[in-house]
């Protein structure tokens, strides 16, 4: 990175999985705890999961993404770069707002797993039952 360009960090999570993520304007370099977008990311939806609000904003090749993932599995990891990268977006230039906002990437996805309940063998499942 270079000190004399601007830079913009935000905080993305998904599930159990935290993202910091930096951006500067660049050439479209994207990297994932010091590795390549595509090789952190082995399936090509996870990828386009991650960049997506570049893609929204169309940005993807003037902007360098810098992000550190910790906690959760690959898919909860691609969520939260996604929200890290559309907040950090908006701190860039806040005018990307209405587009981030229609296209749902700057709330932060509340679904997560549910706990599992005392005297049953999951979140839901129940024993089975016996009348007699």
């Amino acid at each position: 990175m270079c000190a004399d360009k601007a830079v913009f960090s935000a905080t993305g999570r998904r599930k159990t999985a935290t993202a910091r993520v930096r951006i500067v304007e660049g050439s479209g370099k994207l990297v994932v705890n010091d590795r390549e977008f595509e090789k952190y990311f082995s399936h090509e939806n996870f990828a386009k999961q991650a960049y997506a609000p570049l893609l929204t904003v169309e940005l993807r090749d003037k902007i360098d993404v810098f992000a550190n993932v910790d906690g959760g599995g690959v898919s909860g990891q691609a969520g939260a770069v996604a929200h890290g990268i559309a907040r950090a977006l908006q701190k860039l230039n806040p005018e990307l707002r209405p587009a981030l906002k229609k296209a749902g990437h700057l709330k932060r996805d509340p679904r997560a797993k549910e706990r599992k309940k005392p005297g049953q063998p999951g979140a839901r499942k129940r024993f089975q039952f016996s009348k007699r």
